[in-house]
């Protein structure tokens, strides 16, 4: 069985951007926009095929985009 490319702590952050984006009824390629991203990264980053993810500076971002707190985006305990 393949192992998968995100370690649960990084899907955790993709699974609550994306429902972050959904509840403010944003595209991927609105979010692009708002946090200075290439519509195709937003795009990998919530496909579960690639490798690609979210950084400490994304993150820093998008709570600026979200009005919240980059802990929001972080579980209360270890994955």
């Amino acid at each position: 069985m393949d192992e998968p490319l995100l370690s649960p702590i990084e899907q955790y952050i993709v699974d609550i951007v994306r429902q972050k984006r959904v509840e403010k009824g944003w595209s991927q390629k609105d979010l692009a926009f708002e946090i200075d991203l290439s519509i195709g990264f937003i795009g990998d980053i919530e496909n579960p095929r690639y490798r690609s993810k979210y950084n400490l500076n994304h993150i820093n971002a998008l709570a600026k985009v979200f009005e919240c707190s980059p802990k929001d985006f972080l579980p209360e305990m270890p994955l």
